[in-house]
């Protein structure tokens, strides 16, 4: 196996571990690093979406799943959901969640490299990216996502987006504490991977979040933290209308359909 999955394995394997120990009230509502997403615009848009789009008996690939918490909704909402990762510990904590919410006849969880998916051509209906891409060489994945999605079927990520010059320094910054891989920080999701999306897939929609919000970020936990939130992301609505703008957001949602075989 490349060092740089290695890495990657060892990283999430230890957050994982670190999660599984953790005392912190709320835990099972966030991610491995104990983000609650459901209070973000951009997660919201993405649930809504998902809500929308996904049908009984769907079936549906959670591209990275991690500890599980993209699964559930679509579990919940008939899907069946098929989640991978190279994480031992991130599945195990994956499983325990969809127990936990009794979703687990309708989940299936594999460990398995993103870049070579072993699945048949055409299987799935719908496949959910959560944040996975920095973590991979997209040259060999969006092929086998193309590959692996059904022809009428449609990949929707959200991914965190590289432009910006203060959550660029903040990622060097924890690159250097040890919180994230080289290879991560390295290849954040920009505007040339979009490129690399629309040479695989007819049809790409991108839909942009978080620029003035980012602001808020730092007062989540105190009061009034979460309403400054949503009014900034308003605000945000508004100035990312702009196109010179939208480089500078700080999340990204791509939704692509059509791949071309």
């Amino acid at each position: 196996m490349e060092q740089r999955k290695e890495q990657e394995i060892s990283h999430y394997d230890k957050l994982a571990k670190d999660w599984q120990e953790s005392k912190k009230e709320n835990k099972w509502d966030a991610d491995a690093e104990y983000l609650a997403h459901g209070i973000f615009a951009s997660y919201q848009f993405l649930d809504a979406w998902l809500k929308n789009n996904v049908k009984k008996n769907y079936t549906l690939l959670d591209y990275g799943c991690g500890n599980g918490i993209h699964t559930i909704l679509p579990a919940k909402l008939g899907a069946k959901v098929t989640g991978i990762d190279l994480s031992k510990e991130s599945l195990a904590i994956a499983r325990q969640r969809a127990k936990k919410e009794r979703v687990q006849a309708r989940t299936t969880f594999l460990q398995m490299d993103c870049e070579v998916l072993d699945f048949k051509d055409d299987t799935f209906d719908i496949i959910l990216d959560g944040g996975t891409f920095s973590s991979l060489d997209l040259q060999k994945a969006i092929p086998e996502l193309a590959r692996v999605l059904k022809p009428e079927g449609t990949l929707i990520a959200i991914e965190t987006f590289g432009h910006n010059p203060l959550t660029n320094l903040k990622r060097n910054i924890n690159k250097l504490l040890g919180r994230r891989t080289g290879w991560a920080v390295d290849h954040i999701v920009k505007t040339k991977e979009i490129t690399l999306i629309k040479q695989h897939f007819a049809t790409v929609d991108v839909h942009y979040f978080h620029l003035i919000s980012l602001l808020a970020f730092p007062f989540l936990s105190l009061p009034g933290g979460k309403l400054l939130l949503k009014l900034l992301e308003k605000i945000d609505s508004l100035f990312l209308r702009l196109s010179f703008l939208r480089r500078y957001a700080f999340k990204v949602v791509i939704i692509a359909s059509q791949a071309k075989k």
